[in-house]
């Protein structure tokens, strides 16, 4: 089995009850779940800290629980769901996907659950990767980028482009290398999650505020997958304008 689990916090410092803001008639988590229930998915939950969220997912037909409202991390609050369902024997693969991206294409999701067909190759963990198209994206520090090794895995995630080019001036550095900037979905073995909320933050991490940056110090392989597709989080007032006029537009 397939499970898919979704984070969705109430408190946020700049939009607070985020998964609850209407966006064209339906509230961002319901779009989050009904895009999450399109790919191979085999059971879509949400994991709120929050009533009022719990209610709203249970009253659109949803499945949600609530978890502590004191993790410091949405992999932890994704484990202690994931406890709260009973830790069901036959879930091989985790999915964890962002409350924040209503228009996540189920396509993404699939690409990282095809990892996990064979348990006997299944990797520790896997994530998405995608290729950086401007020099806003590769400069931007909200847009964290990665480097693979040979197998597709990560060698390193920053916040800083990666690789630097010693021989070439920054504008330059798209026409001479294939940059990857990081989209924040992760699958994993349901053992390897457990695992993971054991780790006490690294130094990289701390210093990136990276979380995936503790699980690579640890020694876990991140397999990562390649997508076309784009990602839209919305963690502003203002994407949260460019949403509806997205969705208004059709």
């Amino acid at each position: 089995m397939v499970l898919g689990l979704i984070p969705a916090r109430y408190a946020s410092t700049r939009l607070p009850g985020k998964p609850l803001l209407d966006l064209g008639g339906r509230s961002m988590i319901a779009r989050v779940v009904q895009q999450a229930r399109q790919a191979r998915l085999d059971r879509v939950v949400v994991a709120t800290d929050d009533e009022r969220i719990l209610r709203h997912v249970l009253d659109f037909g949803g499945e949600a629980v609530l978890t502590r409202p004191d993790h410091p991390s949405g992999t932890d609050r994704l484990y202690e769901a994931f406890q709260r369902l009973g830790s069901p024997p036959d879930v091989h693969c985790i999915v964890n996907i962002q409350g924040d991206e209503p228009f996540i294409h189920p396509a993404q999701i699939d690409a990282l659950v095809a990892f996990f067909q064979d348990e006997r190759t299944a990797p520790d963990i896997a994530t998405l990767v995608k290729p950086v198209v401007s020099a806003e994206e590769l400069f931007s520090p909200h847009l964290p980028k990665v480097v693979l090794n040979h197998r597709q895995e990560a060698l390193y995630f920053s916040r800083h482009p990666l690789p630097y080019q010693r021989q070439h001036p920054p504008a330059e550095w798209l026409a001479h290398h294939r940059y990857l900037r990081h989209l924040g979905l992760y699958a994993y073995r349901p053992a390897v999650l457990a695992q993971l909320t054991q780790l006490p933050v690294s130094a990289l991490e701390a210093a990136e505020s990276l979380e995936q940056l503790r699980w690579l110090e640890a020694g876990y392989a991140i397999r990562c997958a390649e997508t076309a597709l784009d990602a839209f989080g919305i963690d502003t007032p203002a994407d949260v304008a460019r949403a509806r006029q997205r969705l208004a537009a059709g």
